[in-house]
C-alpha cells in the first residue's frame, strides 16, 4: 500500500465511494423534502408516538428505493438502539404466505434470542406474530416489515398482506410496514388495505446530478493524499464539470438511462479510465465511457444498413414523431417520397428497391410487424414498428461513415 502513487490512491477512493450506497445517497437526503426526511418523519413518528404506519416506495429500478431506505434505518438505529427490530422480506423468495410467516418468525426469535421452530404450522406462526406484536408494543418496541418487490405479495390471496395489516389495527401493536415496488399500479384490494403514503422516486434532476459529480470526484483535502495534487485534481475536474462538452456528454447519458444506479455505473467506468500516469480525470474519460455504454446490437446492425435502408428508418422516425400510431410500407414510401420532394435529394429508388430494403430491415429486426394477424396480407399493407429509439437511431446514425448529411439534418429537426 506504501508504494502506491497519489493517482492509484484517487483511483481506490473515487471506486470505494462509487460502491457505497451510504456515501452516495447523503447528499441527496439534506433536503426536508427528500424523501429520505419524510421517509424518516414517518418511521420516527411510529416509534416516538407509539402508532402504527404504513408506507410504498414506488420507482424504476435503480433509483435508489432500497438505499434510502437502508439509510433512514441506519440512522434510526442509532437514534434508538434497543427499540426498533427491522423484518426483511423479498416477493422473489417469500411470496408464499406460508414461506414469508416462517422467514418472519425466524428472524423475530433471532433477533430476540428465541428458539425457533422449523415445524410450526402456518397457523401457529400467525399467533406468534399477533404475539410479539403485542408484547412490543407493549415494550414500546416498534417492528419494521420491509417488503421488498411488493407487487409479488400482492398477488394471489394476500394472506400474509392481511394478516400484517389487520395487526396494525390493534392498539397495542406498534410496526411499520414498508413496501418496495418498481411500477405504481396496484389492485383495489391492496389499496383498501393499504394507506394512501406514497414516496416516488423520480429520476435525479440537473442539480442533484452535478451534486452528486462534485460530492463523488472531488478529492477531500484531509484524504491522506499530497495536498499539491489535490489542489490540482480538482482544479482540473472543476473546468471539466464547467465545460459544455462534458454538460453535452452527461445529457446524451442521461437521455439513455437516467437512474441514479446506472448513473454511477457509468461514473465507475469513466474514472476507471483514469490516466494513472497524469493522475487527472479527463473529458475523454467520460466520453470513452460514453461510446462504450452506447455500444449496442442494434446500433451496430444500423452500421451494416445500406443508405436506401437508412432512409426508410429516418422516414419511419419521423411519422412516429408525427404521432402516427400505426403505419405501414405504403405510408413509410409516401413519407419516403415527401423528404424527396423537400430536400431534393439525389438518393431516390424504384418502389421494388425500396421493398427488397424494407424486407432486408425486417430480416435485421430493426423492424417487425405490430401482430401476425395479417400474415396472409401483403407485406406492404400490415403495420410495423420500429424497434430502436430515437436516440439510437441518431447516434447510429453519426457513427455511419457515408450517411448523407440530408438525414442527420433531418433528424436534428426532429430532436
Amino acid at each position: 500500500m506504501g508504494r502506491e502513487s497519489p493517482a492509484e490512491k484517487a483511483l481506490i477512493l473515487l471506486r470505494t465511494r462509487l460502491c457505497d450506497p451510504n456515501f452516495i445517497f447523503r447528499p441527496l437526503c439534506e433536503s426536508s423534502d427528500s424523501n429520505y426526511s419524510k421517509l424518516k418523519f414517518l418511521v420516527s413518528s411510529s416509534i416516538t408516538e407509539a402508532c402504527n404506519n404504513s408506507i410504498l416506495l414506488l420507482g424504476p429500478r435503480g433509483s435508489g428505493k432500497i438505499a434510502v431506505l437502508d439509510l433512514v434505518i441506519s440512522d434510526l438505529l442509532q437514534e434508538y438502539p434497543d427499540t426498533i427490530t427491522v423484518i426483511r422480506l423479498s416477493g422473489l423468495l417469500h411470496s408464499d404466505e406460508n414461506c414469508a410467516l416462517k422467514e418472519i418468525s425466524r428472524q423475530l426469535c433471532t433477533e430476540h434470542q428465541l428458539l425457533f421452530s422449523k415445524m410450526a404450522s402456518f397457523d401457529e406462526n400467525s399467533q406468534f406474530l399477533i404475539a410479539m406484536l403485542r408484547e412490543c408494543g407493549l415494550a414500546h418496541k416498534t417492528i419494521i416489515f420491509v417488503l421488498d418487490e411488493f407487487d409479488l405479495f400482492a398477488l394471489g390471496k394476500q394472506r400474509l398482506l392481511y394478516n400484517l395489516l389487520d395487526a396494525l389495527q390493534s392498539v397495542t401493536s406498534q410496526a411499520v410496514v414498508i413496501g418496495v415496488r418498481c411500477g405504481s399500479a396496484f389492485g383495489k384490494r391492496v389499496i383498501s388495505r393499504f394507506s394512501n403514503r406514497k414516496l416516488l422516486f423520480l429520476p435525479p434532476s440537473k442539480e442533484d446530478i452535478q451534486r452528486l459529480l462534485e460530492h463523488i470526484l472531488l478529492l477531500p483535502t484531509d484524504s491522506g493524499l499530497p495536498t499539491d495534487y489535490v489542489v490540482e485534481f480538482n482544479t482540473k475536474l472543476q473546468n471539466i464539470l464547467a465545460d459544455e462538452r462534458f454538460e453535452e456528454i452527461i445529457n446524451t447519458y442521461l437521455n439513455i438511462d437516467s437512474t441514479i444506479k446506472d448513473f454511477l455505473r457509468y461514473l465507475f467506468r469513466s474514472v476507471s479510465n483514469m490516466d494513472l500516469q497524469s493522475g487527472m480525470l479527463l473529458l475523454e474519460n467520460f466520453k470513452t465511457a460514453l461510446s462504450n455504454i452506447q455500444r449496442h446490437p442494434k446500433m451496430e446492425c444500423i452500421k451494416d444498413c445500406s443508405i436506401l435502408e437508412l432512409y426508410i428508418l429516418v422516414c419511419m422516425k419521423r411519422l412516429e414523431v408525427k404521432e402516427h400510431n400505426s403505419y405501414n410500407f405504403t405510408t413509410v414510401m409516401k413519407e419516403y417520397k415527401s423528404v424527396h420532394d423537400s430536400f431534393q435529394t439525389s438518393d431516390y429508388y424504384a418502389k421494388n428497391v425500396c421493398l427488397r430494403a424494407f424486407e432486408h430491415l425486417l430480416q435485421r429486426g430493426l423492424i417487425e410487424f405490430i401482430d401476425n394477424r395479417g400474415q396472409n396480407q401483403s407485406v406492404e399493407y400490415r403495420p410495423v414498428k420500429l424497434l430502436i429509439s430515437f436516440h439510437q437511431l441518431h447516434q447510429g446514425l453519426k457513427s455511419y461513415r457515408s450517411c448523407p448529411a440530408i438525414l442527420q439534418k433531418i433528424m436534428d429537426r426532429e430532436k
